[in-house]
């Protein structure tokens, strides 16, 4: 049994600031982290670098020895759930990863759930959802029409369905409570993509671990 993704709804709880996480079908751990260091921003190559069994905490750790402050480097926490690969980010991820249609290339599926809790402005949490290099849909997890939510982005019939459920449920309320609304819509997004993402494991257990190096 795996515990869906409604947890990631509660504050920090992965890490301080947010979460970044990668769900893959059709791709092993090591591939996903391969392909999630080809598609950082602002170096031309990072090497996947192993660095051994970690909780996020001693990852963090080791990060802070490595490089002074864990936010100056990137490191990634690795596991699998059901049909499901999936990769945490931690350190210094926020706006250093590019779009992620071609980690989806050659028919694998992939899923973000993006949520810079401490960007300094209320950002939304971000879901997207790709296949075989397109975007079949994407939106805001808060559905504010204060960040421009005009509906579910992405491959007409597919964004149409998963705006009817949202629609269903209440969504989008500017009356109803922002983290509500969050834990509701990572819910819908559950379902209907079948995610699988285990709490434990990720919040307290031990992972591998890899630090994505410039090259």
């Amino acid at each position: 049994m795996t515990d869906g993704t409604t947890w990631l709804a509660a504050p920090q709880s992965i890490a301080f600031g947010g979460y970044y996480v990668v769900l893959a079908r059709g791709l092993s751990p090591e591939e996903l982290a391969d392909r999630l260091a080809a598609a950082l921003l602002y170096e031309a190559e990072h090497l996947v670098v192993a660095v051994g069994e970690h909780t996020g905490d001693s990852l963090l750790e080791l990060m802070d020895d490595t490089y002074g402050d864990p936010f100056d480097g990137i490191g990634l926490r690795l596991g699998r759930a059901g049909d499901w690969t999936y990769a945490v980010a931690y350190g210094g991820w926020p706006g250093e990863f590019g779009p992620l249609a071609r980690v989806s290339r050659d028919g694998a599926h992939v899923c973000l759930l993006e949520y810079e809790e401490e960007n300094g402005k209320p950002v939304p949490p971000q879901f997207e959802y790709f296949h075989d290099g397109r975007l079949l849909s994407a939106c805001n997890l808060h559905l504010d029409t204060s960040w421009g939510y005009q509906g579910v982005d992405g491959e007409p019939a597919t964004a149409a369905r998963l705006q009817q459920l949202l629609t269903a449920a209440g969504l989008s309320d500017p009356e109803r409570d922002a983290k509500e609304v969050h834990r509701t819509a990572l819910g819908i997004v559950e379902k209907f993509f079948g995610l699988s993402l285990p709490k434990d494991p990720i919040v307290s257990g031990s992972l591998p671990a890899v630090l994505l190096e410039p090259a």
